[in-house]
C-alpha cells in the first residue's frame, strides 16, 4: 500500500535495529523540519528492543513497516521507496540528526536542475560539532569509496558554495525518485555498507549528477548500529568493495587500472591480518570471489546503462581530483 502525501512532496526514511536510544533524538529532529510536506517513515528491522511500542506511543504520527527479522539496511530503505509515492526520498540513520532546514535546502537544490539525482549534505561529527563526517562520497582509480573530507576541521568558511561530488553518503541523503526508477534502488545483497556508493556509481554512469549542499547540516555518531572496526563491518566492506567494482568499473578503465586497484586491496588486506589480527575483511573478499559470477550478470545490465555523461564520470576515475579536491 502507497503512503499517500500531498505534492511537492517528501520522505524522510530512518532504518532502525534495536536503536531507540538513537531514535530519542533522531526522530525529533526528523519531524521538526521546515520543509512543508513529507512523511516520516521508520523501517524497523525486527528490533527485540522495544523501539516500535515506544514509537507508536511518543509518535503516532510516524508511519512504521516492521519487519519480524533484520533484512538489513538495503532492503529496509527499498521497502520503504516502494511504500511511499513521494518525488523525494531522504535516507536518515537512526543516529544522525539533522537542523530543521535540512531537507528543504536539498529539496531546493535539487530543483535547480532535473539531472541532479542525489543531494548530499554537510554531515558533522555529533560530539564534535567543528569536525567533519562526511561532505559526500569520494571515489578513486583503486576503485575505493570514502566519506569526502572526513575529519577535517569546519571553519564555516570553507566548502560555502554547492559543489559536484561523486556520491552521498547513506548516512543522510537526498534521492530523486526518477532516478531510483531509473537505475533501481540500494542493491539487497549488500545487506548494509557500501551500498550508497554502488548506488552513486550506478546513477553516475547512467548520467546522473550529486551535489554537496552546505546549508543542509546533519550531525552524525558515525557507526553506532554496525560499530567501527566490527568483524560484521569488517567482512561487508570487504566483500560489497569488489562486488561494487566489478559491477560498476568501466571498461576499458577497469583493465588499465587493475594493477592499482589490486595492489592497494593486497596492502588493505595485508594490513588487517598483520596489525589488526583481523581475518574478516579477507572473509569478505574471499565471499565475493565465491559470488563473482552474480556480480558479472549485474555488471552486464549496469554497463548497458551508459550514457555520454557516464563516460565523464568514467573519465574522473583517471583524474579523481576532478570532482574532489
Amino acid at each position: 500500500m502507497k503512503i499517500a502525501l500531498s505534492r511537492p512532496n517528501a520522505a524522510i526514511i530512518i532504518v532502525n535495529w534495536n536503536g531507540r536510544h538513537l531514535l530519542e533524538t533522531c526522530l525529533p529532529a526528523a519531524l521538526a523540519q521546515t520543509y512543508p510536506s513529507y512523511d516520516v517513515i521508520v523501517v524497523d528491522n525486527g528490533s527485540t528492543d522495544d523501539s516500535v511500542a515506544w514509537i507508536r506511543t511518543h509518535y503516532p504520527q510516524v508511519h512504521v513497516i516492521r519487519n519480524d527479522r533484520n533484512t538489513g539496511f538495503c532492503a529496509g530503505n527499498n521497502q520503504a521507496f516502494a511504500a511511499t509515492s513521494a518525488s523525494y526520498l531522504a535516507l536518515l540513520n537512526n543516529d544522525a540528526a539533522p537542523e530543521p532546514a535540512w531537507l528543504a535546502e536539498m529539496v531546493r537544490v535539487m530543483e535547480t536542475d532535473a539531472h541532479v539525482g542525489m543531494i548530499a549534505p554537510k554531515i558533522l561529527c555529533w560530539d564534535r560539532h567543528d569536525i567533519i563526517d562526511s561532505l559526500g562520497l569520494a571515489i578513486d582509480r583503486s576503485g575505493s569509496a570514502w566519506e569526502w573530507k572526513r575529519g577535517e576541521r569546519d571553519t564555516a568558511v570553507q566548502y560555502q558554495e554547492p559543489r559536484e561530488v561523486f556520491g552521498a553518503s547513506g548516512a543522510a541523503c537526498l534521492y530523486r525518485r526518477a532516478m531510483l526508477d531509473a537505475v533501481g534502488g540500494l542493491d539487497e545483497d549488500f545487506f548494509a555498507y557500501l551500498e550508497d556508493a554502488d548506488l552513486a556509481w550506478r546513477a553516475r554512469l547512467a548520467g546522473w549528477r550529486c551535489l554537496y549542499v552546505p546549508t543542509a547540516v546533519v550531525y552524525h555518531r558515525h557507526s553506532a548500529t554496525g560499530g567501527e572496526g566490527s568483524p560484521f563491518k569488517g567482512f561487508h566492506l570487504g566483500r560489497n568493495k569488489w562486488w561494487m567494482i566489478v559491477k560498476n568499473y568501466p571498461s576499458p578503465d577497469v583493465f588499465w587500472n587493475l594493477p592499482i586497484i589490486i595492489g592497494r586491496d593486497l596492502v588493505a588486506v595485508a594490513y588487517h591480518l598483520t596489525v589488526r589480527r583481523d581475518v574478516h575483511p579477507l572473509r569478505g573478499r574471499l565471499a565475493a570471489l565465491c559470488t563473482l559470477g552474480s556480480a558479472l550478470k549485474k555488471r552486464r545490465r549496469v554497463q548497458s546503462s551508459l550514457t555520454a555523461e557516464g563516460k565523464r564520470a568514467a573519465w574522473a576515475l583517471r583524474h579523481p581530483l576532478r570532482l574532489h579536491a
